[in-house]
């Protein structure tokens, strides 16, 4: 009788609403994986061939930041998935998916596509709906909206951050791309790029 007043009023079981947690959690770098600069050499020079700004973060800050990203974004998702199906609660998860889908496309546009401006407008895309995720999920659930209000703050930097990036390089076109593949390099520049856990540069 527990287990079915749990689903009657459209919440979610607790494994479920784990597997949602995790594929919250693993998504974006299992997508990644296929344009991942660790299984492409000349990726991991086109992204060191890169001009970036000063204040581009250290190598270690990106691991550690989406870790605790990603992690949060899943705390918060199990939350919501726990709570009574409302119209409320449905639109925060699915911007919530919303938010999963764009941050795993985002590595397809810049290291599959090589495209720094569109790059640039699907961060700025995430923060908008991570915004309105945070919004959505606020009413439902505070703890599950506040989980999201990191992602908000880091993707605001990371727009401005890949926004320089394109305007520093927009004018090589792909010469960038083009020497990657022709001209080697040494191993120590490479070692400097900023990696995901899954061995990709991200934002």
């Amino acid at each position: 009788m527990q287990q079915k007043n749990l689903f009657e009023d459209g919440s979610l079981s607790r494994p479920v609403a784990a597997a949602l947690a995790a594929t919250a959690l693993v998504a974006p770098a299992w997508v990644s994986l296929g344009d991942s600069p660790s299984r492409s050499r000349s990726n991991r020079i086109w992204y060191a061939l890169l001009r970036k700004p000063r204040f581009n973060p250290p190598r270690a800050v990106f691991p550690v930041v989406w870790t605790l990203l990603d992690g949060a974004l899943a705390v918060g998702a199990y939350r919501l998935a726990r709570k009574p199906a409302t119209p409320e609660r449905n639109r925060a998860l699915g911007l919530c998916a919303a938010n999963v889908a764009m941050i795993a496309g985002w590595s397809r546009l810049f290291f599959g596509r090589h495209d720094l401006g569109a790059a640039a407008a699907g961060s700025a895309a995430i923060a908008a709906t991570a915004t309105a995720y945070v919004a959505a999920a606020r009413p439902v659930d505070r703890p599950a909206a506040a989980t999201a209000v990191p992602l908000v703050a880091w993707v605001a930097f990371a727009t401005v951050l890949s926004t320089a990036v394109w305007k520093m390089n927009r004018r090589q076109g792909s010469a960038c791309t083009i020497e990657a593949k022709i001209n080697p390099m040494p191993m120590t520049l490479i070692a400097q790029m900023p990696v995901r856990a899954t061995g990709m540069p991200i934002m």
